[in-house]
Parts: C-alpha cells; sequence; structure tokens
C-alpha cells in the first residue's frame, strides 16, 4: 500500500488552470496504475483521470477530455492533474488513488472507484463563475 498526499488545489475563475500534485510514498508507486476522482457535495465520488502504471494509457470521462491531462512522474513518486479551462461543475474535492493490482496494463471500461486501494486525503477546488 502507498501513503498519498494531494495538494495544488484552491480557488479559481471560470477558464482559469490548475494542476493538482499527488504525492506518493514508498518505493512501490511506480507498479501502480493510478487516479484521480472527485466528489461534490451530496453527489457520490466520480472518476476523473487514470493513467496505467508505465504510463502508456490514460482515461478520461467525456465530462473533462481534452481539458484535463494526467501524468505521473515516477522518479519524484508524484502523480499530476492538469486542469485547464476549468467550469463550475468541476468544483469538487479531488481525490488521488493508487490501483490495488500491480502492473496493470489496461482497464476493463471506465475505471473504478473499487479498482482502487489508497486513497489521499482530498483538496477542494472551487471554480467560481
Amino acid at each position: 500500500q502507498v501513503q498519498l498526499v494531494e495538494s495544488g488545489g484552491g480557488l479559481v475563475q471560470a477558464g482559469g488552470s490548475l494542476r493538482l500534485s499527488c504525492a506518493a510514498s514508498g518505493r512501490t508507486f511506480r507498479t501502480y496504475a493510478m487516479g484521480w476522482f472527485r466528489q461534490a457535495p451530496g453527489k457520490e465520488r466520480e472518476f476523473v483521470a487514470a493513467l496505467t502504471w508505465n504510463g502508456a494509457i490514460t482515461y478520461y470521462p467525456d465530462s473533462v477530455k481534452g481539458r484535463f491531462t494526467i501524468s505521473r512522474d515516477n522518479a519524484k513518486n508524484t502523480v499530476y492533474l492538469q486542469m485547464n479551462s476549468l467550469k463550475p461543475e468541476d468544483t469538487a474535492v479531488y481525490y488521488c488513488a493508487a490501483d490495488k493490482t500491480v502492473f496493470r496494463n489496461y482497464f476493463h471500461g471506465s475505471p473504478l472507484t473499487g479498482d482502487f486501494g489508497s486513497w489521499g486525503q482530498g483538496t477542494q477546488v472551487t471554480v467560481s463563475s
């Protein structure tokens, strides 16, 4: 299991950008697929982005495709979420997560919260209109 700490959230105007970071502990970080999820008040946690352990494949829902980019730096044990063209509906607490499975080469369909076994504490993103 890895420990995850998110940072980079904040308040931004619609159309602006933010970059979230997720620092992971442990030498095994590079073996895990990583994901970002978000949860708005009164709503279920939803998938935002994921990439495989080697970064070869990325996944995004239609709601963020073309605006958000997930990436990883294994030398720094860090995964990033670059968010551009932010909208008020992107307002949520954003969570970083590590896969339950090592060396995953792909997800069957859209990644699910149940695919991930380690979670960060979350970072708030607020987009004003």
